[in-house]
């Protein structure tokens, strides 16, 4: 096997590696807010409802 296919084989599996993340990211930003805030065109919404600051 010469360094061309190793690199190809490294290169699917790091693009694989990255569709894996971007999956259990698409699930975690799912579960965690309503889709109504992420749509909004409210520009820092989910920081302030993130950020309560209560004097």
């Amino acid at each position: 096997m010469d360094t061309w296919n190793i690199l190809e084989y490294v290169a699917w599996a790091l693009s694989a590696m990255f569709g894996v993340l971007m999956l259990i990211d698409l699930i975690r930003i799912d579960t965690t807010y309503d889709n109504e805030l992420l749509i909004s065109s409210r520009e820092g919404e989910i920081e302030a409802t993130a950020e309560r600051h209560e004097i």
